[in-house]
């Protein structure tokens, strides 16, 4: 998925291959069956061109990051818990791209304190 996504449009398995075979020795037919596994899962479409085909990815990187985490949480028996574990775990930097993200989602900023913050190791 990663090489997929890498050129963010539709490739073919030669593309893939080539690209692969810069770091280290891979089979046609493995790069093959993998973009047609992904396929068969619904994580990439692909369009027939003469004999091959092309695959492009069905969403992207981030899309498919943001479902993870979901799917993660959603899980977890105590989503509270799991949260704050999670938060704890993170560098500064990204709890500040967590912050930028809930401003997005809420839209523009009241006066005051926004509740659905999250703080900083400082408590801000």
């Amino acid at each position: 998925m990663t090489r997929v996504w890498k050129w963010n449009r539709p490739v073919t398995v030669r593309e893939v291959l080539e690209d692969l075979q810069q770091e280290r020795s891979i089979a046609y037919t493995t790069v093959m069956t993998v973009l047609d596994n992904l396929h068969q899962k619904g994580w990439v479409r692909r369009e027939a061109e003469g004999r091959a085909y092309r695959y492009e990815a069905v969403s992207t990187r981030a899309a498919y990051a943001a479902a993870l985490m979901n799917d993660a949480w959603s899980q977890s028996d105590n989503p509270a818990a799991a949260l704050v574990a999670f938060f704890g775990m993170m560098s500064e930097e990204q709890r500040q791209a967590l912050r930028d993200a809930i401003r997005i989602v809420q839209g523009p900023e009241t006066s005051g304190p926004n509740p659905g913050s999250v703080p900083d190791a400082d408590g801000r």
